[in-house]
């Protein structure tokens, strides 16, 4: 089955980006393409791609020969097999793209991929050329959409072996405490704005912003002192566990912790500032009422 389809990128860079300038009069810095033999600037008009053979031999390849260079995956994506998603390793799935079907031809047989990816609950392993090689990639399915992954060959996976700490012993209480922190941690999504935000690029913009109105610069928060001390492993994850419930309980839960309170302080006595509070409150919100 032949599917034509357009390419297209699935993500956005909104990173702030920097140019090169020279700090004593500010005037851009740019990287010029010189030729070592006829030691003169040449334009990119002038310039074609090689492979050094030898310190003196080199091999020009034009784009027309990568063009049509006699591989199946050159003009097309191959679909070599299907698998379940969860036996790929994350590490080897790379950026995404968004499959495209190009003109009405291709809407069935793209619709018919949709639907048998979904159904399957499996996803493609495919072969196809991109930027002068042949890669591997992962087709699954996304609102209906054909999700094009690149991958990464097996051979280009180092073995981590060499990157494992020596062995130490951990208590079931730690593990525990561990399992605790990941718990109070645990969300449904990874949609909220809130919580998932490019605080370094927010930085970054704020530091541009002060600059330009030649204000002080923002000020970074003091790191918490330990005195130097190594925290104790099950205090530091019991902290954890405390300010990320806190944390949770107030982006989630506000009103069902207000309703807690008011709970707790019908079935407890109520000392005296408790009192002066609720009756202040009280008569703040007849007053409130009045007016």
């Amino acid at each position: 089955m032949t599917v034509p389809i357009n390419v297209v990128g699935a993500t956005e860079d909104h990173s702030i980006r920097f140019h090169q300038y020279h700090l004593e009069d500010m005037g851009r810095v740019r990287v010029r393409k010189y030729c070592e033999t006829e030691d003169r600037e040449v334009t990119n008009a002038e310039i074609g791609k090689g492979y050094q053979l030898t310190k003196e031999q080199v091999i020009p390849i034009s784009d027309e020969e990568l063009r049509e260079i006699p591989l199946p995956t050159a003009k097309a994506i191959e679909i070599e097999a299907f698998v379940p998603l969860e036996s790929i390793d994350p590490i080897r799935i790379g950026e995404g793209y968004y499959l495209q079907p190009s003109g009405q031809v291709a809407a069935k047989p793209y619709r018919l991929l949709v639907q048998a990816l979904g159904r399957s609950s499996k996803v493609a392993i495919a072969k196809y050329a991109w930027s002068g090689r042949e890669r591997l990639g992962v087709l699954r399915v996304k609102d209906d959409v054909i999700v094009l992954h690149a991958m990464r060959w097996p051979d280009e996976i180092r073995d981590p072996a060499e990157l494992l700490p020596e062995p130490v012993d951990l208590t079931e209480d730690e593990i525990d405490g561990a399992l605790a922190l990941m718990d109070s941690m645990t969300r449904d999504d990874l949609d909220d704005p809130e919580l998932f935000r490019d605080t370094y690029t927010d930085a970054l913009a704020q530091i541009i912003e002060a600059k330009r109105d030649d204000k002080p610069l923002p000020k970074a928060a003091e790191p918490e002192e330990t005195g130097g001390k190594v925290l104790d492993l099950m205090t530091a994850l019991n902290e954890s566990v405390a300010k990320a419930q806190a944390a949770r309980d107030v982006h989630e839960m506000p009103k069902k912790k207000t309703a807690a309170k008011k709970t707790t302080a019908k079935k407890q006595p109520a000392k005296k500032t408790t009192a002066k509070k609720a009756t202040a409150k009280k008569t703040s919100a007849h007053r409130s009422r009045s007016a």
